[in-house]
């Protein structure tokens, strides 16, 4: 960062004066290295052909995510293919002391009564220093074995690597895609791809989904925001 530099110290009557100059360098060294962070993000909305890589890539993952049972494995296998770490692992950052309770809906889809313990877990998924989705989790602890529950009220395990044993199938009940880089009727119009782009939001897709067991038993609901990290690398006609 260029420009003068900032002596942090000096007498007392200077001190306030001198920690407002330092907490502006500070705060404006932050906001440079976010902007640097989101600018490989941003960049998916620069151009048409960005645009179309952009909706096909959102597409793909959303049609991969449908199609598997795990969202976690298959959030590895996106970090892995578009190299956003090495190694591209995914774990789970618990979010602790966050509550949501269940309600009234949620308890009928997991088929439980309304005494039923239903316990809360909220966890940001991250593939390296990538965040790439946050997920709100309702789960019924009596279909899980002991050491499942242990494992998720004492380590940041993905819920669905801690549950892997179970041989879980996924009813997705919604998926939206939060962003669309190209209006409606694009392909109809080309005067109408050049239109006034929606900025690309913090999250991009949000999943709810119900886990169950082999037999058909709903065990698990989940939210699944995926957030716009999931672009988080070069755009291929710019390699």
């Amino acid at each position: 960062m260029s420009g003068t530099a900032v002596k942090c110290g000096g007498s007392r009557k200077t001190g306030v004066a001198v920690a407002v100059a330092c907490g502006a360098v500070l705060v404006g060294s932050m906001a440079c290295a976010d902007d640097l962070a989101s600018a490989q993000t941003r960049s998916w909305s620069n151009n048409f052909v960005a645009r179309v890589e952009a909706l096909a890539l959102l597409e793909t993952l959303n049609a991969e995510l449908l199609s598997n049972n795990s969202a976690t494995l298959t959030l590895e296998h996106w970090c892995d293919v578009h190299h956003l770490a090495s190694p591209p692992r995914i774990k789970a950052v618990r979010v602790i002391d966050v509550d949501k309770s269940v309600s009234a809906e949620q308890r009928q889809e997991l088929h439980v009564t309304p005494a039923e313990p239903v316990r809360y877990r909220r966890v940001r998924l991250e593939c390296g220093a990538v965040v790439l989705s946050e997920a709100d989790n309702w789960y019924v602890p009596s279909r899980l074995t002991p050491e499942m529950n242990n494992l998720l009220d004492t380590s940041d395990t993905p819920f669905g690597k801690a549950v892997l044993a179970l041989h879980f199938q996924r009813r997705t009940l919604s998926a939206k895609l939060l962003w669309r880089p190209l209006p409606e009727g694009w392909e109809m119009n080309a005067a109408s791809a050049n239109a006034a782009l929606v900025p690309m939001p913090a999250i991009l897709l949000e999943h709810r989904a119900v886990l169950t067991l082999p037999d058909g038993t709903p065990f698990s609901e989940v939210v699944e925001s995926y957030t716009a990290n999931i672009l988080d690398f070069p755009q291929p006609h710019a390699q």
